[in-house]
């Protein structure tokens, strides 16, 4: 019954998830050339069975597998030390109510000083954690009210009207806003807020564009952090790692949490930064991902005890051809016979 309503999506819905749930990701026609490898010599962590292996840099490799096959052993566990990498993983980033995009990302900070500029007045009056935050409410916009056993009650600050800031602070501007109206912008509006004009901020413009580059046009400044899923949050550290000097980037699971409609941009935005001279590695389950791969580590052949081996390294064209391995047999069903994508083309490898 649920297979038979989903192809009725696929198939006949005019949706954004009825387009993308009949859409197939295929194989690129060429993949790039590595410019060098990173070995892995002999690992064992946990269920590895002395594994060595060449990452190949300079591309887009896909580690892939069933759950418990070792992936994250290999490549979180087993990379040699001193190796240039930047990981970004799941793990939950830090941050309480008070915490939004703006404050965790940094961009707060050139934020504050474009308006302390622009008006005369101190940077500090434009944080609601700081000097302008509204005193009934403390900066938060809310007050909230414990009732012991039952769930804490918010209303919205009358003396601020959940704005988090003082009338008074909320006389300066910028660009013809005040500093809460910018906080109730998404990435993308800020972006052209802040690309041109009287509120016009490098600074600012560098990480907005970081956040677009990552599918978070849509999210607003001022947020709680709290109020994001997972997906959100990993693409929100990739942001801020996105400015680090790394050279190879590791990213686990980067497709969760996303829809199926923001994947075609997380393939992109994995492309750019390919193309930008970095190494990718990512470890993934999503089949439009390892169809976009230049090499493939498939590890295997099951979990646990019956992992810990690379069953497949090579290019995702191959792994279809062989069909020997799961994922290999689920990625041949999945781009279907002879899919390839329609790409602009790159050098033969």
């Amino acid at each position: 019954m649920l297979r038979r309503h989903c192809r009725g999506l696929a198939g006949a819905s005019d949706t954004i998830t009825g387009r993308h749930l009949a859409y197939r990701a295929a194989l690129k026609p060429t993949t790039r050339k590595p410019t060098g490898h990173l070995e892995i010599r002999n690992a064992a962590l946990h269920n590895l069975r002395n594994v060595s292996v060449d990452i190949p840099l300079g591309v887009l490799c896909v580690v892939t597998g069933v759950a418990g096959s070792g992936k994250s052993s290999l490549i979180h566990g087993s990379m040699p030390k001193g190796a240039d990498v930047v990981a970004i993983d799941q793990t939950p980033i830090r941050g309480s109510r008070r915490s939004n995009p703006a404050t965790y990302t940094g961009l707060l900070d050139p934020i504050r000083k474009a308006f302390g500029k622009a008006n005369g007045v101190k940077d500090s009056l434009f944080s609601a954690n700081s000097d302008g935050a509204c005193p009934n409410c403390d900066g938060n916009g809310v007050i909230y009210t414990d009732l012991g056993p039952m769930a804490t009650v918010e209303t919205v600050c009358e003396e601020c009207d959940g704005k988090r800031f003082q009338a008074s602070v909320l006389e300066y501007k910028l660009g013809g806003r005040d500093i809460s109206e910018v906080l109730g912008m998404s990435v993308s509006e800020a972006q052209a807020f802040f690309g041109a004009g009287a509120a016009k901020t490098p600074a600012a413009g560098k990480i907005l564009d970081r956040m677009a580059d990552v599918g978070l046009g849509y999210l607003t400044l001022g947020q709680q952090l709290t109020s994001l899923s997972g997906g959100e949050r990993q693409r929100l550290k990739l942001a801020i790692q996105m400015a680090t000097e790394g050279g190879i980037y590791v990213l686990d699971e980067p497709t969760s949490g996303l829809h199926l409609a923001d994947i075609q941009q997380l393939l992109e935005l994995l492309d750019r930064l390919v193309e930008a001279g970095k190494s990718v590695i990512v470890i993934e389950h999503h089949l439009a991902v390892i169809a976009h791969a230049d090499w493939i580590i498939d590890l295997g052949p099951g979990a646990g005890h019956d992992g810990g081996q690379i069953v497949f390294e090579g290019f995702p064209r191959d792994l279809v051809a062989g069909g020997s391995t799961l994922t290999g047999q689920h990625l041949a069903d999945y781009v279907g016979s002879g899919a390839v994508a329609r790409r602009l083309p790159r050098s033969s490898p």
